[in-house]
């Protein structure tokens, strides 16, 4: 019996772990942490054999092939053993797509991809189809096949590039690349090409048959794109007025042009607003039109969509500030849309886990709407660096209560209270959910 041993026991792993049982395979789960209970629950439930707190090198070096989790760098000690030793090491998301003929949408990007998945879900919902979302939002992929009696037609997938570094044969029919920002260079030797790679290999499998979709004005995805070469059909969107791509804008509507035939909608009456917002409308329009969801059904889901949580969530006007909640934003990029889209005097909570974070092009947003910013972190030298001397006030917290508090006491009505951190959130919260939901908790309090 083919041995499969999972190194991570979050969401990716264990969902791994239980489809490999499944399938009827001798499996074993190694954590180097402790389990969260959920997760133990479900490898007790399923009789998978399973340590934590620690790796032992004889209960997994004698495997056929080994599931990376996302979480765990290929800096691994027994990762880096597994790979001199010749065992295969592979994505969960590999791992699934062996186990589904549905056709997938998977999307990447450095920003808006998690946006672009729930648009593309609910348009394809909406559109009658039998989908399923999946990936790096909801359930893992591996855990969705396992659990499902029944395939789907389509999935759905949000694709991190920690989970493409590990995939060879994935084929996505449609691959959606939002856009390439530098980000999570700590886990790419601090090498952006290395970083472009991997968003880069959800092309990887793809045939003649298959569609990539990308941005045109992304500068590192258009340089790339003329490097490599692809079997798919290339589509492009742009905020241009260029009908040579299969998405633009005219005369204020976006139009979708695919094979001669024209879909239009006004950009005032779509349900996101914002620049980088029309990206996300176009990519998943792009994409639901070649499953062919008619274009009413295309047009009436962009205009009802409800936006995500933790991603520019308005959460309460007290005393006329507004709180909005933008926990998601991990990364500087996604913190610059943020503070793109705020037309009021902002309040700007930031900080966090630095990735190596380049502040430089918030500077012009910062001078322009930013009238204090509170730092939330345990480290904050390189915030107070980048914009110490660019605002009147600046005030150092360790918690979100303290945040919030803060950011009350400094608001003057008309004024917004952002939290947009450009940082990860590990070093204060369990991840980006809790530090949001920290957030809306605090302000409800007021």
């Amino acid at each position: 019996m083919k041995r499969i041993v999972v190194i991570g026991g979050g969401e990716s792993g264990a969902g791994a772990a239980i489809l490999a049982r499944r399938k009827g395979f001798d499996v074993f789960l190694s954590d180097g942490s402790k389990l969260k209970d959920r997760y133990r629950k479900m490898l007790q439930d399923e009789s998978i054999a399973f340590e934590e707190e620690g790796h032992s090198a004889e209960l997994i070096l004698n495997a056929d092939e080994i599931i990376k989790s996302p979480g765990v760098p290929y800096e691994n000690k027994m990762i880096q053993q597994a790979i001199n030793k010749k065992i295969p090491v592979i994505s969960e998301i590999e791992f699934a797509g062996r186990y589904t003929n549905a056709t997938i949408i998977g999307i990447t990007g450095t920003n808006g991809k998690t946006t672009t998945t729930h648009l593309t879900y609910h348009i394809l919902k909406k559109g009658g189809l039998d989908v399923r979302m999946a990936g790096n939002v909801g359930n893992s992929f591996a855990l969705e096949v396992a659990t499902n009696e029944r395939d789907c037609a389509y999935y759905v997938l949000e694709l991190s590039s920690f989970q493409l570094d590990g995939v060879y044969d994935f084929r996505p029919h449609i691959a959606i690349l939002t856009n390439i920002t530098p980000d999570h260079l700590d886990r790419y030797q601090y090498k952006l090409q290395n970083y472009i790679d991997a968003k880069f290999r959800i092309t990887r499998a793809q045939t003649s048959n298959d569609y990539f979709i990308y941005c045109a004005d992304d500068p590192i995805t258009m340089q790339e794109i003329e490097k490599r070469e692809f079997k798919s059909k290339l589509l492009s969107f742009t905020l241009k007025d260029d009908n040579t791509k299969a998405a633009y804008i005219h005369n204020d509507k976006i139009i979708i042009n695919l094979k001669n035939n024209v879909t239009d909608m006004f950009i005032n009456e779509l349900a996101l607003q914002g620049k980088h917002n029309l990206y996300n409308s176009m990519a998943a329009a792009v994409a639901a039109r070649l499953v062919e969801v008619r274009k009413e059904s295309i047009r009436e889901s962009l205009a009802d969509f409800e936006n995500i949580e933790h991603r520019l969530e308005f959460v309460a006007r007290i005393k006329g500030v507004d709180f909005i909640n933008d926990s998601k934003a991990t990364n500087v990029n996604s913190a610059w849309y943020a503070l793109e889209c705020m037309h009021n005097p902002v309040i700007w909570i930031a900080g966090g886990v630095d990735k190596g974070n380049d502040y430089s092009i918030l500077v012009p947003l910062v001078k322009e709407k930013v009238k204090a910013i509170i730092c939330l972190g345990k480290d904050n030298e390189k915030l107070k660096a980048a914009f110490g001397d660019m605002v009147e006030t600046l005030v150092e917290t360790q918690s979100m209560q303290e945040a919030v508090k803060a950011g009350y006491y400094l608001g003057k009505k008309g004024d917004v209270v952002l939290l947009s951190p450009a940082c990860a959130s590990f070093d204060l919260f369990e991840n980006y959910e809790d530090r949001g939901h920290q957030f809306k908790k605090f302000v409800r309090e007021l």
